[in-house]
């Protein structure tokens, strides 16, 4: 599953838009979004997210339900 910002906590710090290693995170008025098109939850990058790793404000980055797990290409 993608990652999803949720709207009312962001903070619009713009730490988790550097990070992202698919340039899925953008900015519209200090408010961070994914593109659930892009986001592949770092898998074949990292262990770990780097959205959820960086963010500083708790539960602010969640797993988007409605958008199936990445799958890597074998």
């Amino acid at each position: 599953m993608a990652y999803k910002i949720k709207e009312s906590t962001c903070v619009g710090c713009l730490a988790c838009r550097d990070e992202c290693p698919n340039q899925a995170i953008s900015e519209t008025n200090f408010v961070m979004s994914i593109d659930p098109t892009k986001c592949t939850e770092c898998i074949g990058f990292f262990a770990d997210p780097q959205c959820l790793s960086i963010c500083p404000i708790p539960r602010t980055i969640q797993i988007n339900p409605d958008v199936p797990r990445f799958q890597a290409a074998v």
